[in-house]
């Protein structure tokens, strides 16, 4: 079934006086994103096929853009509404795409994207392990949410894959294409990340003192 007006569950968290972290994976760094990042920006979510599978990216995506999605960067973490992140490769520096944890529609949302050359790579599930992490560890968030549009279902078995269960489907507005999509909302609760993540523990000690 589809809805057209999602329900909203409030669940801001409290984050001022937190400094905007920097994450690292195996592979990635996540960081704030800067003003110097915007040439890469523009050249990876410039691409229809990046930013026509999210809600929010405009199409075309300018150095404006670029700068204002910087800024909005900056306003989000000083308003206590989320964080922003750039991904990066651990090894080169090079800018990958971008991930974030913001408040939308009174909860916190996982969103995650990457440029063209480094999609089937691993990369997304390994930057939004960590913002999970860093969502149920340092910030206590309770719930976390995300959605993917219905014709991009790489997107919905990644977040399957990370835990997360469908919710409901809507109408929801994507900028790039100027027009509304279904969306599929999905959530995963702090209980049954828990749950998830005891059994790898158990197999990590495990290995560590075979």
């Amino acid at each position: 079934m589809v809805r057209h007006l999602p329900f909203s569950f409030p669940c801001r968290v409290n984050i001022e006086g937190m400094k905007m972290p920097r994450l690292e994976t195996e592979r990635l760094i996540l960081r704030p994103p800067e003003y110097s990042d915007g040439s890469q920006l523009v050249r990876l979510a410039g691409d229809y096929d990046v930013a026509g599978n999210l809600a929010e990216l405009p199409h075309p995506f300018t150095e404006a853009e670029a700068r204002a999605f910087v800024t909005r960067a900056h306003e989000m973490r000083a308003l206590g509404e989320g964080f922003r992140f750039a991904i990066l490769d651990k090894e080169s520096g090079v800018l990958m795409g971008c991930c974030s944890l913001s408040l939308s529609e009174g909860r916190y949302k996982l969103g995650t994207w990457l440029g063209k050359p480094y999609w089937n790579q691993g990369f997304a599930t390994e930057a939004a392990k960590k913002l999970i992490s860093f969502a149920f560890r340092d910030l206590k968030v309770e719930t976390l949410w995300a959605g993917w549009f219905d014709d991009n279902p790489a997107s919905g078995h990644i977040l399957a894959k990370l835990g997360f269960e469908p919710v409901e489907s809507y109408l929801r507005q994507s900028r790039a294409r100027g027009r509304a999509v279904i969306c599929h909302r999905t959530r995963l609760s702090r209980d049954s990340y828990g749950k998830r993540k005891a059994p790898a523990a158990r197999v990590a000690a495990a290995e560590a003192g075979a």
